[in-house]
């Protein structure tokens, strides 16, 4: 089994568990009367949707590439991750509007079982959390469920917390105070993931990639006298690519590539190439890096 279909496979086990979660933290929080219970539940919602798409996304990477596509699908897990930042964005709005809707009327809690109810929830995200820990290195999308789920276990850490504050010192504000918290950690989170994502959509350079090492790097080889059109991007989170355009007198113009080419793999890990070794003089109308 490749990367790809264990990923899919997690995500399909962590799907399942989820779902039949949110259904119950949604009739508990009808039931208790609890927003911080009904704010996990429509989080679990977004975890839900997230997790699909994620799972779509893996599946459709597997496309190979055609005339159309010749990066194949490897954007589609990009596309997928900004959504998810978006939608955890959207929940955490809805978090805060309620919490903000009740500030001035807190409504009674049944404690007791608000603290059962979310202390499954914790439990059935804990689950979540570990069989997806190994795969958000590998996989953008992956990356969006997880923190999804992240704030879910936040989520249920503050409703239990809720619970026992309200069950001991009958402080029902509690209950908007953790919610209103919760909303804010993954507003935190979603702004982060739909960063990472537009850069990559806007092939701005991936964050652990240096220009000006590599141009110094390149510069440093007696027989390349310049560099110019070095371009750096990302095809998805573990896909990196590069061209560049390589200016050198060298007789053996094979010599300088192989060399550019084994210093780019071996020393940036950038696997993805497209050199173009040029002699000086030669015509272009292009600015320089």
């Amino acid at each position: 089994m490749n990367e790809t279909k264990k990923i899919r496979f997690r995500l399909g086990v962590v799907f399942a568990l989820t779902t039949v979660y949110m259904l119950a933290e949604f009739i508990g929080g009808i039931i208790t009367n609890s927003l911080a219970l009904l704010a996990d539940a429509g989080h679990m919602l977004g975890d839900i949707t997230a997790l699909g798409m994620s799972f779509f996304a893996t599946w459709i990477v597997l496309r190979p590439a055609c005339p159309e596509k010749t990066f194949g699908y490897y954007r589609t897990e990009i596309l997928v991750a900004m959504t998810n930042g978006m939608l955890l964005i959207g929940v955490a709005v809805f978090i805060i509007h309620e919490a903000i809707g009740r500030f001035y009327s807190p409504r009674e809690v049944m404690a007791p079982l608000m603290i059962i109810i979310a202390s499954g929830g914790l439990i059935i995200n804990l689950i979540g959390m570990v069989v997806l820990r190994s795969s958000i290195k590998h996989n953008l999308t992956v990356k969006g469920a997880f923190l999804h789920i992240i704030g879910d276990t936040l989520g249920s850490v503050g409703a239990i917390s809720a619970g026992f504050i309200i069950y001991f010192f009958k402080f029902y504000y509690a209950d908007l105070i953790i919610s209103f918290i919760i909303a804010i950690l993954i507003t935190i989170s979603a702004i982060n993931l739909v960063k990472e994502s537009t850069n990559i959509l806007l092939e701005g350079t991936p964050k652990h990639i240096d220009i000006n090492e590599i141009k110094d790097t390149l510069l440093s080889f007696p027989e390349i006298k310049k560099v110019h059109e070095l371009h750096v991007w990302s095809i998805s989170l573990q896909r990196v690519a590069l061209s560049i355009h390589v200016v050198s007198d060298h007789p053996e113009s094979q010599e300088v590539l192989c060399k550019v080419d084994k210093t780019l793999r071996e020393r940036f890990n950038i696997h993805h190439l497209t050199i173009q070794v040029e002699p000086s003089g030669f015509p272009e109308k292009r600015c320089d890096f």
